[in-house]
């Protein structure tokens, strides 16, 4: 088999340990003298994707945004879509009308962007100027000459009609008389009505004549009395008549001119026919108005009163210099983004009109964009599926949750669609995409142009140009000092960092703003005009200071032996792994102790952290692993007899990651070999079945982990970690770790394969297969092997022993 070289690695040179930043080459002195960076700036291949989706116009060709929640992606958004070409297509003011024939109905009409206001308020002056006029028009003389005219003949008609049947009751010999209940009809002798005594006294044939006739003058009375009604009618119709006819030129007039000013929009002429037609059929409102306080004369277009039906409900006004809306919705609650339709209490009921429909935010964004924040977006009930639903119709539907949900029986409007030409911007967290690209296939049919914004990128001159030129940039735009070369470098050293990575670049802009927005107080609070590389060192060490709390009781509990981590000596069996800790924004490492311990078995390792359901999945692999490697290097010419446990000692919580595989593995060929490792060492790194050490993440915070707890314990000189060689191109370690590393004081190892793990642990090489087959003596494979084949032989014994057994 392959094993691999027996050579030590030397520790890493401190130069490998941190990468400064050099702008030498850049001629500024602060980044007042540079000019801005462009607004997606590190970020070509998403700015190539919004540039797509917002020049095609086709369907579902909107665009998904990524983004870790520092890069403020919604920001970015903003300034590059205001800053985008125009669309060919014009902008459009929409207002809703009432509509007269069917009001809860009302009319959505388009105007050209700038009108809308102005139909507004020359509908308004048109009402007002309609309640000067009109009251004065039938106050005239000629009006109330010919209204009175129309009260007289009525009532000239009646009495003619009460004075024939008068005369005729006279003639019949009966009298028509008025009493408190009405009309009644009595006999009459001489002018004299007859009472019932005397009446009964006439003979039998003249009582039955006046009967008759009676009869006859009660039946043409009741006749008469029935057309009063329908010539009161005739009254009234002649006076709406009238009223119209005096009317018609004051609203007409008054009509024509709003016409004229809108003669280029037929939605709005039909709509201005309608108000006319309705006006003439209400005129009587400008006859009752009332009168609020002394001389001030109510608002006609408040809510309840009634010339608010005649109003223009203005729900998108565009500016008409033509450039396209850009809006932000941060609370795409249903009723926020398609709009909605309120209510007013009203003598104990819910009532509402067309005045109280409210714009949503994609009627203020079509004809442009619309920005949403997805998780926002997936946390209200309904609002995604009313966004599919629009996106797929192609119009604005408002939709009342209220309704949706079954909660309210009130009565509401059904306002007509409004056509929706909008580009449609989700941004959020990868992870959201994901999910829901899984769990709703129908997100890909809706946007087709993934926008996939990097949180680094390649550390380069030129690109630490371009982030002095952001850096720049994020000053100026939150009114902050300028920025010295020392501050600047200090920035992008800062960014690599936050990458991970020496050789890339932190572009979460958030973070960096909030280093330089700190620094920027301290050099306040040095009374300087500039930040310098002082501040933002200043700045980091607050911050990290400020989330340290949980590290430093970590810390606490190694240095007064309440978790137990040895920084010194030597022990068969143990080791110190490094782990990360997580919290919040805040990340840290933290020495574990890991042990193990073997005997004769069937070939089993035990992971206690899986055993009692602690350890992930991924941790239980990486121990797999370990059966895999040593069966293949130890266990050819034998079965693997061995039954081992591995621990990490004083874990209360869950273990996850392999990134401890490497120290396991040691830790489990010392409990093998009886070799004792080294305490003042530890050690971090995966490890695949061949041996190779693999790379990790976090191996900054875990060196700083392990370097402050042999700091505060005293440093040696022979202290230090072992990486994996790959995550050599990560570090980017705090400068008190830099220098200890450069005095000697404490050192970091880079180690290829587990065998150079294992030598610099136990101090003895690890050991080569010579032509036989045979490791040398004295190395660490030679007492792993060996002790294998102890347990094999002991297992052989022990089954031959139970066979005899059985045979007696």
């Amino acid at each position: 088999m392959n094993d691999h070289d027996d050579t030590l690695p030397a520790p890493l040179a401190a130069d490998a340990l941190f990468r400064r930043s050099d702008l030498s080459k850049l001629a500024f002195a602060t980044t007042r003298d540079l000019s801005p960076a462009p607004t997606l700036a590190g970020q070509k291949r998403a700015e190539e994707a919004i540039h797509l989706g917002t020049s095609i116009r086709a369907r579902g060709f909107n665009i998904f945004a990524l983004g870790a929640t520092a890069a403020r992606i919604s920001s970015s958004l903003r300034k590059l879509l205001e800053a985008a070409p125009q669309p060919p297509k014009p902008l459009s003011d929409w207002v809703y009308v009432n509509n007269f024939a069917a009001p809860h109905r009302p009319v959505a009409i388009a105007l050209p962007a700038g009108r809308a206001l102005p139909l507004q308020k020359a509908v308004r002056k048109l009402i007002d100027d309609l309640r000067a006029t009109l009251p004065a028009l039938f106050e005239s003389e000629d009006y109330q000459r010919r209204r009175a005219a129309i009260d007289a003949s009525m009532r000239t008609g009646t009495q003619k009609a009460f004075q024939a049947l008068g005369d005729k009751a006279t003639a019949q010999g009966v009298a028509i008389l008025r009493t408190p209940m009405g009309f009644t009809v009595a006999p009459m002798e001489k002018g004299e009505v007859v009472d019932a005594e005397a009446f009964d006294k006439w003979p039998e044939d003249r009582k039955k004549a006046t009967r008759e006739a009676i009869a006859g003058i009660e039946k043409e009375m009741e006749e008469t009395l029935r057309s009063i009604p329908r010539l009161e009618k005739e009254r009234r119709d002649a006076v709406r008549a009238l009223d119209q006819e005096t009317a018609r030129f004051a609203i007409g007039q008054e009509i024509e001119e709003v016409r004229a000013a809108f003669a280029d929009l037929p939605r709005v002429i039909e709509h201005l026919d309608g108000v006319r037609d309705d006006l003439l059929q209400h005129v009587q409102l400008f006859l009752t108005q009332q009168e609020d306080g002394v001389g001030e004369r109510v608002d006609a277009m408040r809510l309840g009163h009634p010339f608010e039906r005649y109003d223009i409900n203005v729900i998108v006004s565009n500016e008409s210099d033509g450039r396209a809306p850009v809006v932000e919705e941060l609370n795409p609650t249903l009723g926020n983004l398609l709009g909605r339709v309120e209510h007013m209490s009203l003598q104990g009921a819910l009532v509402t009109n067309f005045r109280m429909i409210k714009a949503g935010s994609l009627h203020r964004a079509n004809g442009g964009t619309i920005v949403i924040d997805a998780r926002s977006l997936f946390s209200e009930p309904y609002a995604w599926s009313a966004l599919k639903r629009v996106l797929i119709r192609q119009e604005i539907v408002i939709e009342d949750l209220a309704h949706i949900a079954g909660f309210v029986s009130t009565a509401t409007l059904e306002p007509s669609p409004i056509p929706l030409d909008v580009k449609v911007i989700l941004f959020g967290e990868r992870w959201i995409y994901y999910l829901l690209a899984a769990l709703d296939p129908e997100v890909v049919q809706h946007f087709k142009v993934l926008a996939d914004f990097d949180d680094e990128i390649d550390r380069s001159p030129e690109n630490e140009a371009l982030l002095a030129r952001v850096l720049g940039g994020l000053a100026a735009e939150s009114g902050l000092r300028p920025l010295d070369r020392g501050a600047v470098e200090a920035v992008i050293e800062r960014a690599a960092r936050l990458a991970d990575d020496s050789a890339k670049l932190s572009l979460l802009a958030e973070q960096m703003r909030d280093i330089v927005t700190e620094a920027d107080y301290w050099a306040a609070a040095a009374k300087r005009d500039l930040i310098v590389r002082e501040d933002i060192e200043r700045a980091v060490l607050g911050q990290r200071h400020r989330a340290s709390r949980i590290e430093e009781r970590a810390r606490e509990m190694i240095l007064r032996d309440v978790a137990l981590i040895a920084t010194d000596g030597s022990r068969v069996g143990q080791i110190n792994g490094l782990s990360v800790i997580q919290l919040g924004g805040f990340s840290f490492g933290r020495p574990s102790r890991i042990t193990a311990r073997v005997s004769p078995g069937a070939g089993r390792i035990v992971d206690i952290e899986r055993e009692v359901e602690l350890g992930g999945p991924i941790h239980s692999k990486g121990v797999l692993i370990l059966s895999g490697f040593i069966a293949g290097r130890y266990a050819q010419q034998a079965p693997m007899s061995l039954h081992a446990s591995l621990v990490f000692e004083q874990s209360y919580g869950g273990v996850e990651g392999d990134s401890a595989s490497v120290a396991e593995l040691c830790t489990l060929l010392s409990a093998l070999g009886q070799i004792a490792l080294r305490q003042d060492l530890a050690v971090t790194g995966s490890v695949n079945q061949h041996g190779d050490v693999q790379p990790i993440g976090g191996v900054n915070e875990k060196i700083e982990g392990f370097f402050d707890v042999c700091a505060a314990r005293g440093l040696t000189g022979h202290q230090g970690v072992l990486i994996p060689a790959s995550n050599v191109q990560h570090l980017m370690l705090r400068q008190d770790v830099v220098d200890a590393c450069r005095g000697g004081r404490f050192s970091v190892f880079a180690v290829r394969t587990v065998d150079e793990a294992i030598a610099l642990l136990c101090g003895r090489p690890a050991g080569l297969r010579d032509a036989d087959g045979h490791y040398p003596e004295g190395s660490v494979n030679r007492a792993v092997e060996a002790s294998l084949m102890r347990f094999a032989a002991a297992r052989r014994a022990l089954a031959a022993n139970g066979k005899t057994g059985q045979e007696h």
